[in-house]
């Protein structure tokens, strides 16, 4: 059992230090100079311990007719993420999430139609598949509850599509709709306090058998004296 507890506390700290190199890589990423948007050749090796929260930057034409609403829940309450692909002068397409809009807003951002060209920074963000909140996406009738890339390019046939899609930077218009530059950044951290746990109870193991062992030989002793 010792042995058993140590070992977990062992791998809570080799947990701990990923964490620590993970918290400090992608805080290396997000404060970096962004770079060109990952084009196909890159597609097959974008992970997340590789490319979550790279600062990326793309030009093309939004495509406001495909856009989709993701179900959100943010600081300003709730309300809708605004996934607008961009067709980039690159031949490809990224999805885009242009910002949150509380659900009044909606229809006016839906009206959206034109193809204007724009330029976009942001952070790169690993696409979430199958749904959010304890519900399925249901592309069928366009309720989305997570930013599944693929099920969204899809349901809206959109060509040639990035494998991920970016949350676009703050706008420098705080009352701008869509409100972008909302990404949480938060990575909890428990692990130093799971390894003290865990040697903690191997020592309390050791202490216990110590105990009993003391006891054993008290008893033994008595008996070797009757």
């Amino acid at each position: 059992m010792v042995a058993a507890l140590i070992g977990l506390g062992l791998w809570q700290v080799d947990r701990l230090a990923w964490k620590q190199q993970l918290i400090a890589s992608i805080d290396t990423r997000i404060h970096a100079a962004p770079v060109a948007a990952p084009g196909p050749d890159e597609w097959p090796a974008i992970k997340a311990a590789s490319h979550a929260y790279r600062r990326v930057e793309a030009r093309g034409s939004f495509l406001h007719a495909q856009t989709s609403f993701v179900q959100a829940a943010t600081a300003r309450g709730s309300g809708f993420w605004v996934m607008t692909p961009l067709a980039t002068d690159r031949g490809f397409t990224i999805l885009v999430n242009r910002g949150f809009v509380p659900p009044e807003a909606r229809a006016a951002i839906a009206g959206m139609r034109t193809a204007e060209p724009a330029g976009v920074t942001g952070l790169l963000r690993i696409t979430e598949p199958g749904g959010g909140f304890l519900r399925r996406n249901d592309p069928a009738a366009g309720r989305w509850y997570s930013r599944d890339v693929a099920a969204i390019a899809t349901a809206q046939r959109i060509d040639h599509a990035a494998p991920y899609f970016i949350d676009a930077a703050a706008n420098p218009d705080p009352a701008a709709l869509p409100v972008s530059g909302l990404t949480v950044i938060s990575f909890p951290n428990h692990h130093l306090g799971y390894a003290l746990t865990w040697f903690t109870l191997a020592a309390m193991v050791i202490g216990g058998y110590m105990l009993l062992m003391r006891d054993e030989i008290r008893l033994r002793r008595a008996q070797t004296r009757s």
